[in-house]
């Protein structure tokens, strides 16, 4: 598929329009530096530098010159997470810099904003996207933001293609594309080899669809510390034979969203060339319904050897999750993520903005924390809490998928998780939504990278690179 990663800065040979970033309190200072001409223009338009605010400023002959963007008070910054995002459509179409008003601390966090708020999905219709050009601010690193841009990008394009084109097939090229363009290693594994393997969960939940379920795993990088990325890549979810309502089937193209986000996570470690070993495991499936599902009451034997008795096909990825997890966990990485959409419950919890994660490595949870700040990219640390263990315990299996009750959802898949994870130094699960309910500045409708970024600025000090 063609993939959405032309989000660049303005070349500098470009011409720009200046953009003066002002704040309430910042802006009457700037205009007692303005001649009468603009201040009455400014005052005629009544602008009040609200967070996200635009006012074009015209030359003697009306043309454009510059304009004026508000970055609101800070209890307004506080609510947006790119301010300059929430102008980029408001700004006349041209080439622009920032002249002053952003501080320092927060010029990459805009810069990349602008370029997200740049991106659309447009395969398949043919309205063109134009949006303002920002030059690169100077004192950031450009070839950073515009990789982790490009990431995102690649996320949120996978994400947003229907599972009639983004099913395991599809997701397997995907990773190849992306490893071809970054030297990585890539085998796949799928259909009845699943089980000559031992990867029977894998091959349980997926056997169903048309697709043939898969395991495709990437590696990349010889020397240093090793990471191991896995993803849930359930192209579709059905529900299986506890067949989902048709309003919860709506938005199951993205139960993949997993798998996609690893996937832009690796592509800006590789484009980084971060001095590290790389392995990223998706186990690629449909949950799809035929005579040949798997069913509620069945017990399922893991790789690992633990028994799974299944409450419910519905709650399938932490299936297939357990699988990869269980042989990535056979190599002891120094570190081992996995990430995806897995639970409603931490939806509830959370709601679809912070991307909930589970870590027993005090160290890289707070490393998490600052990398969210610094990136805009939010998280919050959930509890293995490890009383709640024997509610995934059913007594005629060793574990359950679904315990019954309603509570604590997202925790008790959590903790089945780590069951799976014994011999990796350090490990952390992310529970992310994926997907964009509404518009919001850098972020339109749709599918979301959530929590890469924070890992990605978390790995030096979880990996000491």
């Amino acid at each position: 598929m063609p993939l959405n990663t032309s989000l660049h800065f303005a070349t500098p040979e470009s011409e720009s329009l200046p953009i003066h970033v002002v704040t309430p309190d910042s802006l009457e200072p700037w205009l007692q530096s303005q001649d009468a001409r603009i201040q009455a223009w400014i005052f005629g338009n009544s602008f009040s530098a609200k967070a996200g605010s635009v006012l074009m400023l015209p030359d003697e002959n009306g043309r454009p010159s510059g304009a004026l963007v508000g970055y609101g008070s800070v209890a307004q910054r506080a609510r947006q997470r790119f301010v300059l995002a929430g102008a980029v459509s408001k700004l006349a179409q041209g080439t622009y810099h920032i002249a002053q008003g952003v501080p320092d601390a927060d010029l990459e966090t805009e810069a990349l904003g602008w370029l997200l708020a740049n991106y659309s999905f447009g395969r398949y219709n043919r309205a063109t996207h134009r949006q303002p050009r920002l030059m690169a601010p100077t004192g950031i690193d450009a070839d950073k933001i515009e990789i982790l841009a490009r990431a995102e990008a690649l996320t949120r394009d996978l994400i947003n293609t229907p599972a009639a084109d983004m099913g395991p097939e599809a997701l397997e090229q995907a990773a190849r594309d992306i490893a071809g363009q970054h030297d990585a290693r890539i085998a796949v594994t799928s259909g009845d080899a699943l089980l000559s393997e031992n990867l029977p969960m894998i091959h349980a939940v997926g056997r169903a669809a048309e697709q043939a379920p898969r395991l495709i795993d990437m590696r990349w990088g010889d020397v240093g510390p090793s990471l191991t990325l896995v993803g849930k890549g359930v192209c579709f979810d059905t529900g299986g034979l506890n067949l989902k309502p048709g309003g919860s089937m709506a938005l199951m193209k993205k139960d993949m969203g997993g798998a996609a986000n690893v996937l832009g996570l690796a592509e800006a470690i590789m484009a980084l060339k971060l001095p590290l070993r790389l392995r990223v495991l998706i186990p690629a499936v449909e949950n799809a319904v035929a005579g040949n599902s798997f069913r509620p009451g069945d017990i399922l034997t893991s790789r690992k050897g633990l028994t799974v008795e299944i409450n419910n096909t519905d709650a399938e990825g932490r299936l297939v999750l357990a699988d990869a997890l269980a042989l990535a966990d056979e190599e002891a990485p120094d570190l081992m993520i996995s990430m995806a959409t897995l639970t409603g419950a931490a939806r509830v919890a959370v709601g679809p903005d912070l991307a909930p994660f589970y870590c027993d490595h005090d160290g890289f949870a707070a490393a998490l924390a600052q990398g969210a700040q610094a990136l805009a990219d939010p998280v919050w640390r959930m509890p293995f809490w490890d009383p709640y263990e024997a509610m995934i315990e059913p007594g005629i299996a060793d574990l359950d998928n679904a315990p019954g009750g309603g509570m604590a959802g997202s925790i008790t898949a959590a903790l089945f998780l780590r069951r799976f994870t014994d011999q990796a130094k350090s490990y952390a699960h992310f529970d992310i939504y994926g997907w964009q309910p509404k518009p919001e500045p850098g972020r339109p409708k749709g599918g979301l990278m959530q929590g890469a970024r924070a890992i990605l600025a978390a790995l030096p000090e979880a990996l000491d690179l």
